[in-house]
Formats: C-alpha cells, sequence, structure tokens
C-alpha cells in the first residue's frame, strides 16, 4: 500500500519545493547562544544566531547550567510516568508555586509543553453549551486545542475589538465565554490591547486566556508578561506559556489560572493526564530562572537597547519592519521564494536567519523574523544590519 503513498507524498514534497516554500532543518552544534556553531547547510562555521526565542540569553546561561547538574543528582533524570500516579516531586510542586506568585494567580498546573496546555484547556471547561472567542492570529496550539472542544467556535479579526464586541453580542445566549488571545503575535511581535480586551469581558461576563509564551520574562515592568504590561494582572482569568523561549529555553509549559481552574485541569485535562510528567532537571532549572529574571533588570534592559539599536538601523537603512517594540522585528519581504534566498545570503555573510512564508504567514507576506536577544552585543547587532544591506545588494534589490 505505502508504495502508491510514497508517489503522493514525494510529488507533495516536489511541489513545496518548486513553490519556495520547503523548511530545511539546519543542524547547530553547539549550546544555544548568540553566536553557534552550524554543521551544515549554506556556510558551516560560527554564525550569529537571530532566530532563536532566547530573549534573556539565558539558554546557557552558567548559573542554569550549575542547578541542572546539581538537580540530575537530586532528582534524577525522568519520572517515567504521570503526574497523578508516581510522577509528582516537590520540585514540581515548588515551582507551580513560584510561577503562581510570578504571575498573580491562584494556582498553576505544569505541562510537557505549551502546545499541550493549550490543548488541554478548552475541552475541559467548556461543552456545547458554551462559546470561545479566538483571535484571528492566535497559535497553532490554541487553534488546535479549540478544535478538541465541542463548544461553539467565533474568531475576530487581530486585535480588531469592535470586532470582538460583535462576538460577544453574537454569543450571549453561551452558558460561558472564553475569550482567547496571544499575548504577542509571534510573526509580527504585535501585542495584544489586553487592557480593552478585559474591559469587553467585563461588559459581557466572558473570561479571559492569554498565551504569554512570547513575553513572560521580559514584558512588563518586572517581565510578567502583557498582563503587566497592561495593568491586568489580576483581570485575566487563564494565562499560559512555556519555558521553552525567555525562561530557560529547554522544554515545558503551564496554565496558570484562578485555582477552580487549575483544580478541574488536574482531574479531566487529558494532556496532563496522560502524559509523562515534566523532567525535574527542566523543573529545577527554571526556578534558578525566575531567580534571576526577579533579581535584575539588566537582562531586559539589555534586550531592549538591542531592539530598539536593530530597528533604528534596519529602518534607516530602508528596510521594511513591522512596527513595534518587541523583539520579534519582522523583516518584510513579500515573495516566498526570495525570502528563502536572502536567509541564505545572511547565512552565507555569518547571520542564522530563517525565511518565514506560508503556511506559516499568509501568501504575499513572507519575512525574515529576526529575534533579539540580550545575549546580542552591540557590535553582533550592527553586524547583522551590515549583512542585511549587502545580501540585498546581492539578490538585486
Amino acid at each position: 500500500m505505502f508504495d502508491n503513498v510514497r508517489a503522493d507524498i514525494a510529488t507533495t514534497l516536489d511541489e513545496i519545493r518548486e513553490a519556495g516554500l520547503f523548511k530545511p532543518e539546519r543542524i547547530i552544534g553547539t549550546p544555544q547562544s548568540a553566536e553557534v556553531t552550524v554543521t551544515g547547510g549554506g556556510r558551516p562555521g560560527e554564525v550569529l544566531n537571530f532566530c532563536a526565542n532566547n530573549y534573556l540569553g539565558l539558554a546557557d546561561h552558567p548559573e542554569v547550567l550549575a542547578a541542572a547538574k546539581d538537580a540530575l543528582d537530586r532528582w534524577g533524570y525522568g519520572m517515567a510516568s504521570v503526574r497523578f500516579i508516581c510522577g509528582t516531586q516537590d520540585v514540581h510542586k515548588e515551582l507551580e508555586g513560584r510561577l503562581s506568585a510570578f504571575l498573580g494567580q491562584e494556582d498553576t498546573i505544569l505541562y510537557s509543553s505549551c502546545f499541550d496546555a493549550n490543548g488541554g484547556v478548552f475541552e475541559t471547561l467548556l461543552d456545547d453549551r458554551d462559546a470561545v472567542i479566538s483571535d484571528a492570529l492566535n497559535h497553532a496550539s490554541i487553534i488546535d486545542g479549540i478544535r478538541l472542544s465541542k463548544a461553539r467556535r467565533h474568531r475576530y479579526a487581530n486585535r480588531d475589538l469592535a470586532d470582538l464586541e460583535q462576538q460577544l453580542k453574537e454569543t450571549q445566549d453561551a452558558r460561558r465565554r472564553l475569550i482567547v488571545t496571544d499575548g504577542v503575535f509571534s510573526m509580527d511581535g504585535y501585542v495584544a490591547p489586553l487592557r480593552e480586551i478585559c474591559d469587553l469581558a467585563d461588559r459581557y461576563d466572558a473570561m479571559v486566556m492569554v498565551d504569554d509564551s512570547h513575553a513572560v520574562g521580559f514584558v512588563g515592568a518586572g517581565g510578567r508578561g502583557t498582563p503587566e504590561l497592561h495593568g491586568v494582572m489580576d483581570r485575566v482569568d487563564i494565562i499560559t506559556g512555556t519555558l521553552g523561549k525567555a525562561l530557560g529555553g529547554a522544554s515545558g509549559g503551564y496554565v496558570a489560572a484562578r485555582r477552580e481552574i487549575v483544580a478541574l485541569l488536574r482531574q479531566r485535562s487529558r494532556p496532563y493526564l496522560f502524559s509523562n510528567s515534566l523532567a525535574p532537571v527542566i523543573a529545577a532549572a527554571s526556578l534558578k530562572v525566575l531567580d534571576l529574571v526577579e533579581s535584575s533588570n539588566e537582562l531586559r534592559e539589555r534586550l531592549a537597547a538591542n531592539t530598539a539599536l536593530f530597528r533604528t538601523k534596519m529602518t534607516e537603512a530602508g528596510f521594511e519592519i513591522l512596527p513595534g517594540d518587541h523583539p520579534i522585528a519582522p523583516v518584510m519581504i513579500g515573495d516566498a521564494a526570495k525570502a528563502g534566498r536572502l536567509a541564505e545570503l545572511l547565512l552565507e555573510r555569518g547571520v542564522y536567519v530563517i525565511g518565514f512564508s506560508y503556511p506559516v504567514v499568509p501568501h504575499g507576506q513572507a519575512r525574515i523574523r529576526v529575534q533579539l536577544s540580550a545575549a546580542h552585543s552591540t557590535e553582533d547587532v550592527e553586524r547583522a544590519v551590515a549583512a542585511f544591506v549587502d545580501a540585498r545588494a546581492e539578490l538585486g534589490e
């Protein structure tokens, strides 16, 4: 049977390549850092890394590494079980408590990833009597999580408050309504208008859920994310997020929420009940990450300075960057094949970035998504800008 399927799949892969949409995986042979060694594809050797979600540069921070090594000796490698059987250690409970306090929520539940966290919320809380109202540009994990639920599905245009209010008016017969949005939209770097969303939720008696994966650790005065930035930490009912970006860059996710919501998730959330516990080494290292995030603003300030420098220099050089001040800085190209070629030329010049095209972004909106880090130096940022200018010239733009 597979001989017939093989030919169909090969044809599909050829079509993806011909459209300029093929996404190669480059291999790095070093820890995740501002500079990495690429072992294959394009320009093997040391290159500046401008495509990781390592916002605070903590993925190879010596104190985080030391905490991880100590945790291996104390807690072991893995739990080999799910939480409710024999997969809970006190390090898991300690991390849940720390995250709750940090995010201003009543309780927190850990997951293997934020994808799993988003996959476990909607089906548990909502059924066919309820409605979920989702921003059109929400992350794929939210979209897939909503699909698992029997709730009525409504969508509003990205950050469009008038459209959101219309969806709230149309769902007033629902038992429960849940508004869900990314805190920061990962392809654009745009921040959700959370204060206004919470105002509408209050007016129409709805709950609010925020996936803050691209914000927690560095957005807001204390790095507590977009709810802190907008002054609505006490008004957001559910926060999902990841330990795999700013908070150390390993893996793992969480739901921080009202106490009753977390209690129900522990009883009914399928990704929690049927997936192995988060590795204790990650839980322990994440506690050290929270220590670093809470003890100083230095990394956040350095990240903000690098972001402002890159956005300013690139704009002065005539590149189109979507507006904002987030370290996600999308350099708009338009054509998918051209974006892919520009990424290759940049790698040849020692700058590792990725071209994003359909289906990750809409047709005709291909881009190079540059991501700044506190680990970058001023010289790194200026070198990246110079490489963009030089690569554009070779591309004939």
